[in-house]
């Protein structure tokens, strides 16, 4: 006699496979602007936030799941149920991805400009950086998830190991790490790094793209529940691991030799100087390539991840449903947005302030945090979802407390950019 599983179709089975769709949402979202905040709150702080890094990998398994959930639980997408909750929220999404688009992809192809410089000093920034987002137009341009996948998971692969062999390095001083996982807000300012790095360990519109990266996969029922949660817990742990490893580096190499490094990428490039002064030439190239591992791996996920969300938004709006071509991987609409994150930006790159880009990126990115919190309580908590898959206390609790979280940094970001304006 057959099993439930033996008897199921094959394309509902569950794929138990390590590696998944979290890998690839939580690689996307860790960024050079998440290396640089990591760093300097370790230089200045040593271990006192190591707490903040943790808590920044719970908050996105948090969210991360609650957008799982809903793909898994209802079969729609999460633009869909955005729209059950009013025209507003297709108002605030459709420009908003138009303008982050422009943004981000002019950031991404700076984040992955400089250190290709550094390793290869006679090619620029800007061209490094039009080559890197040429590059990943042809990786993701026809929509295969499973080259994708591989590619980014080979991209991990580089980063996780060059992060975790420096902080090896260092050797850590375990007795102070053990003291950092105690809640403490440094007094000098150090409100601003918690925010920062609670908040930015891992993504921002990227993460409501998990439930399209499911889709892909193949996990697209309440079957696959369970082996969704796995998969992101088990990412966000690797992520977790490479933001300590991260900050590590900073309190150990920096922080005890009472040394500082810039707030900007140019703090990345002196650490892989330092790096090479203490222990070689060969460890400062091995950290310029995970520096660019990780900035490669977020512009190859936000160039098919965030393509995926706009090809959804546009075939809704022209009344197509989720499954019509035009809402999916390789139709048109996801191609237009591809073209979109990767030529009219290049314009942006011969400005020569790549830094600045990155930065821009940031502060957009802070505002769909909140978005996306306070939109999946209103989800999870209602018939839009399955009863047995609605949010029950301790999913409410997380997410109410990720949306003040994510307010507050929002409103800090845009304060700070504000007051450096006037």
């Amino acid at each position: 006699m057959a099993t439930s599983d033996q008897a199921a179709p094959a394309e509902e089975r569950p794929r138990w496979k390590i590696v998944g769709p979290g890998l690839v949402v939580a690689a996307t979202g860790v960024g050079a602007a998440d290396l640089v905040a990591t760093l300097v709150a370790g230089t200045r702080y040593g271990y006192a936030l190591l707490w903040c890094a943790v808590l920044g990998c719970v908050m996105k398994i948090v969210l991360v799941e609650g957008a799982g959930r809903y793909t898994l639980a209802t079969g729609r997408t999460i633009f869909e149920g955005w729209r059950t909750l009013g025209k507003w929220t297709t108002w605030y999404f459709g420009p908003y991805i138009v303008i982050w688009g422009f943004v981000y992809g002019a950031a991404a192809m700076a984040g992955t400009g400089i250190p290709l410089h550094n390793l290869f000093p006679a090619v620029s920034v800007t061209w490094w950086g039009i080559l890197s987002g040429i590059v990943g137009l042809i990786l993701v341009w026809w929509g295969r998830y499973v080259l994708f996948e591989r590619v980014v998971t080979a991209l991990v692969a580089l980063m996780f190991v060059s992060m975790v062999g420096a902080a090896a390095l260092t050797v850590p001083n375990l007795p102070d790490m053990m003291a950092g996982l105690v809640p403490v807000i440094p007094a000098d300012g150090g409100i601003i790094y918690v925010l920062s790095l609670a908040g930015g360990v891992g993504g921002t519109i990227t993460l409501a793209a998990y439930g399209y990266w499911l889709r892909e996969k193949g996990w697209s029922t309440p079957r696959f529940m369970r082996v969704m949660r796995i998969d992101n817990a088990m990412a966000y742990t690797v992520t977790g691991i490479f933001v300590v490893a991260t900050l590590i580096v900073g309190a150990e190499l920096l922080y005890t030799a009472n040394l500082a490094v810039a707030a900007d990428e140019a703090g990345l490039l002196s650490l892989a100087d330092i790096l090479a002064d203490r222990y070689g030439f060969w460890a400062g190239k091995v950290f310029l390539i995970g520096f660019w591992a990780a900035a490669m791996s977020s512009l190859v996920g936000v160039w098919n991840g965030v393509s995926l969300m706009f090809a959804d938004f546009m075939g809704h709006v022209r009344g197509h449903g989720h499954d019509h071509p035009d809402s999916r991987a390789g139709g048109k609409y996801y191609k237009l947005y591809i073209l979109w994150l990767t030529f009219p930006p290049m314009v942006m790159m011969f400005l020569g302030q790549p830094v600045a880009l990155i930065l821009a990126y940031g502060v957009l990115g802070a505002f769909f945090m909140p978005f996306l919190a306070i939109t999946l309580l209103w989800i999870l908590n209602t018939d839009r979802v399955p009863r047995e898959w609605r949010n029950k206390l301790p999913s409410n609790t997380a997410l109410a407390l990720c949306t003040l979280a994510f307010a507050a940094l929002a409103f800090n970001t845009l304060w700070n950019e504000i007051s450096d304006v006037f």
